[in-house]
């Protein structure tokens, strides 16, 4: 059992109980309360797979692409930068449809995964308590066995899932490059809310990454902040760079690190509570548009849509995130964001918590 960083007391109440049940069990510095399984838990179990461990967010993730562009490709002065990047802001938001329910204008465009995700988890949760497919139950754990009819059923659905994601993220990242004008050099992902199946400590087990990255020496992976903070490329650290020490710590972590920063404010909490359905303001949050907007014109970046559910002001910082790492991976890349396009304020999404 190894913990990176500190947490809340609810956080690691969750932890305990996950750890519990579990072979071996991680928790990641970016740390917080879930359903159920903390965001940023780690857990390894014999031929089982937990449903509310895997989440409804079905391989959650995002991708990033290395170009040949440089920021003198988009001007030869401050003025001129801003002037083409924030055109380029306005194709990407009107070519690229963020929001659960929208449709992309573009022909080539996959529909939203989510919804994909959501459907599946919340399927089997009914069925793993005796009820029917689609009836609405509590999330509970419960652990399938892989050698089950229900097991079996739902780890290839997960996989199906998984994929299309996948396929939805990579769609997204090439269609913004291929907007900007770049040619792609290399794709990094990160892929969570997943579950595997791997060796550790010479058990064959299945490993659940509920926000956390995997990161075994030398595997890449694309590590966000905000709309707000630099983003960064990790890789585990390699074998022959690693000491005795962080190569247990790696061992311990289940070759896992952070997905992001991590919230240190839920969404209630931030944006305050609205209508599920109307979308009418009930109870104001604590960050306000005019703070969100304060922190990315600070930080130069263009934005587009954007809720305060997700500022910068709901999330830890990066650096420090990745700090309580211990040296289990290593930075290779800092990203500083030019422009950020997300789901707008106003837009429900029926599948936030």
């Amino acid at each position: 059992m190894t913990i990176f960083g500190q947490h809340e007391e609810g956080t690691l109440l969750q932890f305990e109980h996950m750890r519990s049940q579990a072979k071996h069990a991680a928790l990641m510095a970016d740390g917080h309360v879930g359903y159920v399984m903390p965001i940023g838990g780690v857990a390894a179990y014999a031929n089982r797979v937990s449903v509310v461990g895997v989440g409804f967010d079905i391989a959650c993730g995002n991708a990033a692409i290395r170009t040949n562009l440089t920021l003198a490709s988009f001007g030869d002065e401050p003025r001129a930068i801003h002037n083409t990047l924030t055109a380029f802001a306005d194709e990407i938001a009107s070519t690229v449809s963020f929001g659960v329910g929208r449709k992309n204008t573009a022909d080539d465009a996959p529909v939203g995964s989510r919804g994909l995700g959501h459907t599946i988890a919340s399927g089997f949760l009914a069925l793993g308590q005796g009820e029917p497919w689609g009836a609405r139950v509590p999330e509970k754990e419960m652990l399938f066995d892989l050698a089950d009819p229900i097991g079996h059923d739902y780890w290839h659905l997960m996989n199906l899932a998984g994929d299309y994601a996948y396929a939805g993220r990579e769609w997204v990242a090439r269609k913004v490059v291929s907007l900007l004008g770049g040619e792609e050099l290399e794709l990094v992902h990160n892929h969570h809310n997943f579950a595997w199946k791997e060796v550790h400590q010479g058990d064959e087990v299945i490993v659940i990454r509920k926000g956390a990255t995997p990161a075994f020496p030398g595997q890449k992976g694309f590590v966000g902040g905000s709309m707000g903070d630099d983003a960064v490329i990790v890789q585990g650290l390699p074998t022959n760079k690693a000491s005795e020490q962080v190569t247990a710590l790696q061992e311990s972590a289940l070759f896992s690190t952070v997905h992001g920063a991590g919230r240190v404010m839920s969404r209630t909490r931030a944006a305050g509570k609205r209508h599920r359905r109307s979308g009418r303001q009930l109870s104001r949050g604590e960050v306000s548009p005019n703070m969100m907007k304060e922190w990315v014109k600070k930080k130069g970046v263009i934005l587009r849509g954007g809720g305060v559910d997700e500022s910068p002001h709901v999330y830890r910082r990066l650096p420090d995130v990745l700090q309580a790492q211990r040296g289990t991976v290593e930075v290779l890349h800092v990203l500083r964001p030019l422009i950020a396009v997300m789901a707008g304020d106003n837009e429900l999404d029926p599948y936030k918590d």
